[in-house]
């Protein structure tokens, strides 16, 4: 009898896997509130800023969320916006105001 050769053939190295160049899963957000006090928050991408809305009322002992409102170049953010749906970067920042009734 004669032998036949394997069929499976050489294996393949193992390489690592290239990095990336999507944006990092973790961010840093700066909010600035008009008295010029700072707070910076890290949350993921896919995080809703409502978590970030949240933490933020605690940290200032702020009862009513709906007392001030977060901006991001100028629009206003929703509990259910997200750092990715926002296209926000790495250290960007959040203006907080407090909220206004009327013109006078």
């Amino acid at each position: 009898m004669s032998a036949t050769p394997s069929a499976r053939g050489s294996p393949t190295p193992k390489t690592k896997p290239e990095p990336s160049s999507e944006k990092p899963d973790v961010i840093s957000l700066t909010v600035k509130s008009q008295d010029g006090n700072e707070t910076t928050f890290r949350l993921k991408r896919n995080n809703r800023l409502g978590k970030l809305i949240k933490a933020y009322c605690q940290a200032n002992s702020i009862s009513d969320p709906k007392s001030i409102r977060f901006l991001f170049d100028g629009t206003r953010i929703n509990d259910e916006d997200t750092p990715e749906t926002l296209e926000m970067e790495n250290d960007d920042r959040i203006d907080v105001m407090m909220e206004q009734l009327g013109g006078y």
